[in-house]
């Protein structure tokens, strides 16, 4: 049963968890109707704050990518040089985001992101310093698209995991959606922008813009209040838990393969996007290869995924409904199906509307595991529970991708894609038999009333 939470005025709020109560920001606004409702939980000022600077951050950060591969190929003039740079931006994701969240449960979720942020904006500040004083060179590039995956892989897991400490339970689907909105959007607009930077103040301008887009994120974090956080009581740990690093990490391991909802959740979402979220390897290939349009219609494959996903969001923010484990089974299902038809479709017109549909269940899958996942997990564990999800959706898509390259390489981009959507049909039947105990255990998570 939910607890009324209560309201600090001028009375510091302990740093340790254990210490601290869960406050009350405000009490219950009306449902907001039309399209105002996709952005309740925007009256949170915490978390007002922080998706603002979030959306200046993760723009400059989209342009950062664009601009940082053309400086690759300006270097090298290798495809290869293009893969090895983003390998080593993706892999720590694989090595530290489990410690990652030992890190956000035992410090301050607030603390750590500012700490990520910052080195984020530094490694951006030298690269800006590295191009305009002409002694780049590509092994920088390795070093710092290394120290950013470190930064970012320590990150992710405090971020996501912060989420809830902002908005509480009842608006939690709704800042998730929003949240996800954010990436959506800064993959649509920033590569554009990237580009007009380019063009009109050369490729220094852009990575000097990356790096002051992070004093937004920064500056919103700072002036976020410790006394308006939602938080619960954790329970069942003491000081010298707290102190053993791979006992913490232990703990939260356990507690997710113990949980059935948090293994369901964590396996079925993390293998369909191993098997299913890399057709963006493959879309070039349908382009040219099997729709025959060009860059042109390559362009308008790429723009109508990013707008499935971004209206996909949007939905998920305006509806602000509790994640059921059906409903992300059922997503992911959809999601599959629409895979399976655009790997076989021989129209444009009608692969436009597929891939569209794709990018659309695949955020929508996507957001619901996730929102399902912070759902269902003690506040004490969010951090860890986060790490171990950013491991499974995050880290999947490199390895994805170079299955995708592999089978596209034996049997074309049609029966590649084909054989992922296939196998992602196959992970959600397991996870629609395994899913009663899951369905349980999801019950008994605290509801946001």
């Amino acid at each position: 049963m939910k607890k009324r939470p209560q309201h600090f005025q001028e009375q510091p709020v302990p740093e340790n968890d254990s210490e601290r109560q869960t406050p009350a920001i405000m009490p219950p606004e009306q449902t907001k109707k039309g399209l105002l409702r996709a952005f309740t939980s925007l009256r949170h000022r915490n978390f007002r704050l922080y998706w603002f600077g979030q959306m200046f951050s993760l723009m400059g950060t989209s342009m950062q990518m664009i601009g940082q591969a053309w400086l690759v190929l300006q270097l090298t003039h290798s495809a290869w040089q293009l893969g090895v740079v983003g390998a080593l931006e993706a892999f720590p994701i694989l090595f530290f985001s489990l410690f990652a969240g030992v890190f956000a449960d035992r410090w301050p979720k607030r603390r750590v992101m500012l700490a990520t942020q910052t080195a984020a904006m530094i490694q951006a500040f030298v690269l800006w310093l590295l191009i305009v004083t002409g002694t780049i060179q590509i092994w920088h590039l390795y070093i710092l698209a290394l120290l950013l995956g470190c930064s970012s892989s320590l990150g992710r897991p405090a971020s996501r995991a912060f989420v809830v400490e902002m908005v509480g339970r009842e608006d939690l689907p709704n800042a998730f959606a929003l949240y996800f909105s954010l990436s959506t959007l800064a993959r649509i607009v920033g590569p554009g922008l990237g580009g007009i930077v380019i063009a009109a103040g050369g490729i220094s301008i852009l990575f000097l813009l990356n790096a002051l887009s992070f004093l937004a994120v920064i500056i919103g974090l700072v002036l976020i209040k410790s006394s308006e956080l939602y938080t619960q009581a954790p329970r069942g740990t003491n000081t010298s838990e707290r102190q053993n690093t791979w006992h913490n990490l232990g703990e939260g391991l356990v507690y997710v393969w113990r949980a059935p909802a948090v293994l369901l959740l964590i396996l079925v979402a993390g293998l369909v996007l191993l098997f299913g979220s890399n057709f963006n390897v493959v879309l070039p290939l349908f382009a040219t290869n099997i729709l025959h349009v060009g860059a042109t219609g390559f362009g308008f494959l790429s723009a109508a995924t990013g707008l499935g996903s971004l209206l996909s969001a949007l939905w998920l923010a305006w509806g602000n409904r509790r994640p059921t484990i059906r409903g992300v089974l059922t997503g992911a299902l959809t999601f599959a199906i629409l895979e399976a038809l655009f790997a076989l479709s021989p129209l444009y017109p009608l692969s436009l509307l597929l891939i569209a549909g794709v990018g659309f269940m695949e955020n929508a899958f996507a957001a619901q595991s996730l929102t399902a996942l912070q759902t269902v997990t003690p506040n004490h564990l969010s951090g860890r529970v986060m790490s171990v999800q950013v491991l499974s959706f995050d880290g999947s898509l490199p390895l994805g991708y170079l299955l995708m390259g592999w089978l596209s390489g034996l049997y074309g981009p049609s029966i590649a894609l084909l054989i992922g959507a296939l196998l992602c049909l196959v992970v959600t039947g397991i996870g629609w038999v395994w899913r009663k105990p899951a369905e349980k255990n999801f019950a008994k998570s605290p509801d946001f009333s």
